[in-house]
């Protein structure tokens, strides 16, 4: 990727090092917001995000003898592959490493950012502006910390977008297959490649197979075992569809999704609407390759009931490009990202404390003995040396888990549970949904510990129980 063009004015240059100090100063500055807290939650795995568990292992064990093959394809396998070597030399599988691999990429996706705002709309400063907005961006900065493919899946979606604004429109398709194979909502990606190659048929339809063929290289076993990844992608994106525990009295999504981006861009998300706005009436190739993929995507956010922050990631950097697009707006602009800029520092410095389950993982080990029965709430710390019976996570139209019964965990043996605020206070929150495990969690008394946030630690409360014979 080309360093940008120096403005015009010389008395910048000289006094502010011109635009390329402003391009190292923003990459080193989301760079400092995402490797601040990188560390949460280590050594356990599913803290931070749960999803690293089922990304970071099979990164691991692709160079320690795995095999290629995932057997498993909730999400497609590049971020798997692309953090292999991040594992090299690792005793057992390192989600810090793992973790510091998805920086480099989230740097990447603010630096893209630049470069697609320089394409769209031929300016330094818009450049600067919308990079500026993805660096200090909520959402973003938060997922950069974690070993999962959102932050990637938005790289790709960027770098795609740029291709389609100015350049062959065969790499285009070429980007639009390794988004995809970062996570499979990148398909979105093939209505502004529509877009972009309007009228050029024979060009388009080699753009879209190249992007298949992009996405088979990336993804190689989706192909291997088609009915299997079938399978497990229409699982998870019915699982979107349905709804997840914690999303039962929620806005319409539109509202919700609106709702999670103000929270990463603040008020600038007003003027990223009205730089949409802009884009539908002056319709330039960059406009309208941006303005359909931001409504394509927006559309199917509204058939979701699972209201993840995370889902809107895709949207900003395009939003942000659309933002930068008014020049006497930029200083407003700049000026509003101080939301934001809190919002963020006030995110990193709670990873800077110590995560309560971990303390409560450490309680456990001290004064339970060795190769006791314990039953563990979801997201809580798996400990070493003991038997383990997972409970299972509630979520609408999901079967109730026969293992949340007290009388039947004791009849198995189970001696310790171990319960966390990160499930039971969204059950007690839709008890009219969830009765038999909101009665499940009121009939547990005499926690033998208990631990919650603050005095140093982050997290949400964790109590362990002793069941009595």
């Amino acid at each position: 990727m080309a360093a940008p063009p120096s403005l015009a004015d010389p008395r910048r240059e000289s006094l502010w090092g011109g635009p390329r100090a402003a391009f190292v100063a923003i990459l080193a500055g989301a760079a400092a917001l995402r490797l601040v807290g990188v560390q949460y939650g280590l050594p356990f795995g599913n803290l931070l995000n749960p999803d690293e568990q089922s990304i970071v292992p099979r990164s691991w064990s692709i160079v320690h003898g795995g095999g290629l093959d995932p057997h498993w394809f909730d999400y497609p396998t590049l971020l798997i592959y692309a953090l292999a070597p991040t594992q090299l030399g690792q005793d057992e599988p390192s989600y810090l490493a793992a973790r510091i691999g998805v920086v480099v990429l989230a740097v990447g996706a603010v630096a893209a950012t630049w470069w697609l705002a320089q394409r769209a709309y031929g300016s330094a400063l818009a450049g600067a502006v919308a990079a500026a907005i993805v660096a200090v961006e909520t959402t973003n900065v938060a997922y950069g910390h974690m070993a999962v493919t959102d932050v990637p899946l938005t790289l790709g979606v960027v770098v795609a977008l740029a291709l389609m604004v100015r350049g062959p429109l065969e790499l285009a398709g070429i980007a639009v297959g390794i988004a995809t194979a970062f996570k499979y909502p990148g398909a979105f990606l093939l209505a502004p490649l529509v877009v972009a190659g309007w009228g050029r048929w024979r060009r388009l339809a080699g753009a879209v197979a190249l992007a298949v063929a992009a996405f088979l290289s990336s993804s190689p076993f989706v192909a291997v075992h088609p009915g299997e990844a079938w399978a497990d992608f229409s699982r998870v994106s019915r699982l979107a569809r349905t709804g997840w525990l914690g999303f039962e009295h929620d806005h319409w999504a539109g509202i919700a999704f609106v709702a999670q981006l103000w929270h990463g861009l603040g008020p600038v998300l007003v003027i990223a609407v009205a730089g949409l706005v802009a884009a539908l009436v002056r319709r330039s190739r960059a406009d309208l390759v941006l303005a359909v993929f931001v409504l394509v995507y927006f559309i199917d956010l509204l058939t979701l009931h699972a209201h993840f922050d995370r889902y809107v990631l895709p949207l900003v950097p395009p939003l942000a490009v659309l933002a930068a697009r008014f020049r006497a707006l930029a200083p407003v602009t700049l000026l509003l990202l101080v939301i934001p800029l809190a919002f963020t520092i006030r995110d990193d410095a709670r990873l800077t404390r110590t995560d309560t389950r971990i303390v409560a993982a450490h309680w456990i080990s001290s004064h339970v003995a060795r190769g006791a029965t314990i039953a563990l709430d979801p997201s809580t710390p798996e400990v070493i040396g003991y038997r383990i019976v997972r409970l299972q996570l509630p979520g609408p139209g999901r079967p109730t888990d026969p293992q949340r019964d007290i009388g039947r965990l004791r009849g198995e043996g189970v001696q310790y549970l171990v319960v966390s605020g990160a499930v039971a206070d969204r059950v007690a929150a839709t008890a009219d949904r969830y009765p038999r495990e909101a009665a499940f969690y009121r009939g547990l008394t005499g926690p033998v510990y208990g631990v919650t946030s603050g005095h140093g630690l982050f997290g949400p409360w964790v109590r362990v129980y002793h069941l009595q014979p």
